[in-house]
């Protein structure tokens, strides 16, 4: 089964059943942004994880079997490098900013390396302000130096 169409019977499923992410990722314990990430193909889930979601969203066969299957990454957004949804372009837009400067704080931080986009979580909720609900976004993820050699 194709990306697309497996990412395409999720999202039917789950607005059939008019579930939330929140919902769904409780019911098979997960995270919540993990579990949209697999509607979108992104990620995987285990055969375990996708049985839970075949009951939960009444799932075919086919569907159930390409959860589990290893994604290639990075292909949500189609051919376009730079996404054009505005709510997509503001986080491409702040990395354009603030990418450099988060890079040497992270790098003044811990040394020479990156943060893991495997050893990862990713989490959204929303702060109450009288001047408009805020987005928090919190990226946790472990540090891996460069290896020298």
């Amino acid at each position: 089964m194709e990306t697309a169409e497996m990412s395409a019977l999720l999202l039917e499923a789950k607005e059939r059943k008019g579930l939330t992410f929140d919902q769904i990722a409780k019911a098979v314990e997960m995270g919540e942004v993990y579990i949209a990430s697999v509607f979108y193909g992104e990620n995987s889930t285990t055969p375990e994880i996708a049985t839970k979601l075949r009951k939960l969203l009444e799932l075919d066969d086919d569907t159930t079997f390409a959860l589990s299957k290893f994604p290639i990454k990075g292909n949500s957004l189609g051919s376009r490098a730079v996404p054009t949804d505005p709510l997509l372009y503001r986080f491409y837009e702040i990395l354009a900013v603030y990418g450099l400067a988060l890079k040497d704080v992270i790098q003044e931080k811990f040394g020479d390396g990156i943060m893991s986009a495997i050893d990862f979580t990713l989490d959204v909720n929303k702060q109450a302000d009288p001047k408009g609900d805020r987005v928090v976004v919190t990226m946790n993820g472990k540090f891996l130096p460069y290896k020298r050699w």
